[in-house]
């Protein structure tokens, strides 16, 4: 196949379809379905877990492997990427994040909270995580290498948005699934085969992207023993320009105190909501918990689109700061 051209039409579609593939995995496992099953699996009030010798209350257990899995990325992120744009292959590292998330979710389906699948059933809920978050970091660092700088707001705009709208398709079918049953029993396992369609969706979609989208900048470097090294020093280069570069610098800091806020608010909210709003029963609880998600994600896509259009009008930091201000806003007011 000819390599597409930089900045090309059918480059850039590619490039934003991943987001169509991969954004089911923060609807369903991340924000909407999983949170409810694993709150499911507790019967009693009192919900606790017993896991490394110690006992949990639930939510607990779910925060600290997410705070684990994202430690795991913060480390290893850097030195992959490094090695990536030395060897200039980021495609099979974007490839290899992908399939492990797809296969963590998929694995889900044998989620349990007894004391001889816990572990296992951990495995799988990392494996989502690490593959979604992993994947992230060679995506977008696909941008500046497929789109020109006029183009980027409108490209990532398109891809949030074919994200939103596809991970919205799925979701309904997926609620579709649950409430057609009725059930506990039948619902959950609903809910167990929505986390297969989670892995297959994320899969097989992406190969559209994986077909177009470059392999790397290739620089001729082969893959050796020392590539670990290699990858650190490229780490390094990247230090040095960065303790240059004070506009940068301020940049990533004020994006790690924005970032943190921002995923505590994700990753929480879901098992916030099932714990503390009074809810009529389970059955309201889950529809009422999937609509609401369901509206929160239709209302992004329109979101996405009138930040791109106020960036290319009022420039990007404008737009953020106003963004951002009204998202404190609101977190204040809740």
């Amino acid at each position: 196949m000819a390599v597409l051209e930089k900045g090309s039409k059918k480059l850039l579609n590619a490039w934003a379809f991943y987001d169509w593939a991969n954004s089911v995995y923060t609807l369903t496992i991340t924000s909407s379905i999983f949170p409810i099953f694993y709150s499911a699996l507790f019967l009693s009030e009192i919900k606790v877990v017993h896991a490394f010798g110690m006992e949990f209350k639930s939510t607990a257990l779910i925060t600290f492997v997410t705070a684990f899995t994202f430690l795991v990325v913060a480390v290893t992120s850097p030195i992959l990427s490094g090695i990536a744009d030395y060897v200039g292959n980021k495609k099979n590292f974007l490839k290899f994040f992908c399939y492990v998330g797809s296969a963590g979710c998929i694995g889900l389906y044998w989620f349990d909270i007894t004391p001889n699948n816990i572990y296992i059933s951990l495995l799988f809920y990392f494996m989502g995580l690490i593959g979604y978050w992993g994947s992230l970091v060679f995506y977008n660092s696909y941008l500046p290498d497929i789109a020109f700088p006029e183009q980027q707001d409108k490209v990532s705009a398109k891809g949030f948005s074919l994200g939103y709208i596809g991970s919205v398709i799925l979701l309904i079918v997926n609620l579709a699934m649950v409430m057609s049953q009725d059930d506990g029993a039948s619902k959950m396992q609903m809910m167990r085969y929505s986390f297969i369609t989670v892995g297959l969706w994320w899969a097989l979609f992406s190969q559209y992207s994986f077909y177009f989208l470059p392999k790397g900048t290739s620089s001729g470097h082969k893959v050796t023993t020392a590539i670990v090294f290699n990858g650190l020093k490229e780490l390094r280069l990247v230090w040095m320009q960065l303790k240059q570069n004070l506009r940068l610098k301020r940049y990533l800091y004020a994006f790690f105190v924005f970032s943190m806020a921002v995923q505590t608010i994700m990753l929480v909210a879901v098992y916030f909501g099932e714990e503390e709003i009074a809810w009529g029963g389970d059955g309201e609880k889950t529809t009422g918990l999937i609509v609401s998600i369901l509206i929160i994600q239709l209302v992004a896509v329109i979101g996405a689109i009138l930040t791109s259009t106020a960036s290319a009008k009022f420039g990007n930091i404008k737009t953020l700061i106003f963004v951002n201000f009204i998202w404190m806003s609101l977190c204040f007011y809740a």
